[in-house]
């Protein structure tokens, strides 16, 4: 079988950092949200590491849903156009909501994700988000729960991929010299 040549990857935020990260952001989710029922938003395929350990961090009454986008491909940058790959499967009219997503730089897919929810008639959407990139911001989104705040790199690991490569490593890390886009 032969190899693959990868890009080297450049640890940026380490397992441990994640996971303390996580157990803070847990904590005051469950705060927040106390007596309440939650409608977890697993934004896929990004944030479904982030989301699962998120979710064993929250002790309250929730239901899990994945919504499934793509603005990436096998770029380094957004394309600017948002597809749904995959949408809820229940109904979130009058529930409480909160978005899980890997990143927001742009805010492009965000902006469209909570469009496409606020339609639904949730009583309340907030996002918890594990990465931001204020630097490359486009469209102004709020994030009611941050991760961690990073500089304009392209990152992978934890979730987070480059042309669906480098999702299973167990830290976020800085991609060198990303392949160019043909």
């Amino acid at each position: 079988m032969t190899q693959i040549a990868e890009p080297p990857v450049t640890p940026l935020i380490s397992e441990s950092a994640l996971a303390d990260r996580v157990r803070v952001l847990g904590e005051q989710i469950q705060k927040d949200y106390a007596n309440r029922e939650l409608v977890i938003v697993s934004v896929l395929k990004g944030s479904f590491l982030f989301a699962a350990d998120l979710v064993r961090a929250i002790d309250l009454p929730m239901r899990i849903e994945f919504f499934g986008v793509r603005s990436y491909g096998a770029a380094t940058v957004s394309s600017g156009e948002v597809q749904i790959t995959l949408d809820l499967t229940r109904p979130i009219t009058g529930a409480d909501v909160l978005v899980i997503e890997d990143i927001v730089d742009t805010g492009l897919t965000l902006t469209y994700i909570l469009e496409q929810l606020r339609a639904r008639g949730p009583r309340s959407v907030n996002v918890c988000a594990l990465l931001h990139k204020p630097s490359r911001a486009v469209k102004p989104v709020s994030i009611d729960y941050l991760g961690f705040t990073i500089e304009d790199v392209f990152v992978v690991g934890y979730g987070l991929d480059y042309a669906e490569r480098h999702r299973n490593l167990p830290y976020v890390g800085v991609l060198d010299q990303p392949p160019k886009k043909p």
